[in-house]
């Protein structure tokens, strides 16, 4: 593994961490200010951070995963870009959510990789929590 996915894989199951306990910050920190974002939960694309910020407020301390499988991470990079793409299974009570997410990565101008674009989809149905 490229030590660029390494580093990638390293931020995104950080965020993954404080996600599952309620805590969407991890993903605000890696996020760009011109951060766009698209999941099955919103009707339409969310622009910027403030925007996405505004979303996971929403949301704080309301989600909860009792374990999860990051499945498949791969990263492909070129220059200052890298696309991250995996399967995720989170498992909260006796439920199995199943999703597929890709991040789009930029090296920023402090030499850190933010997230310019998330794309969360579902890869089933999913039956009432």
């Amino acid at each position: 593994m490229s030590e660029i996915a390494e580093v990638i894989i390293k931020m995104e199951v950080a965020a993954l961490e404080r996600w599952n306990n309620g805590d969407p910050s991890g993903f605000l920190d890696i996020s760009d200010e011109d951060v766009v974002y698209f999941d099955p939960m919103t009707e339409l694309r969310i622009d910027g951070l403030k925007n996405l910020t505004a979303l996971y407020e929403s949301i704080r301390g309301k989600i909860f995963v009792d374990r999860y499988k990051m499945l498949n991470p791969k990263v492909q990079s070129l220059d200052r870009m890298a696309v991250l793409t995996y399967n995720l299974e989170s498992y909260i009570e006796n439920k199995v959510i199943k999703w597929n997410c890709t991040e789009v990565y930029q090296l920023a101008k402090d030499n850190k990789w933010r997230i310019i674009q998330t794309h969360w989809s579902l890869t089933k149905a999913v039956e009432a929590l």
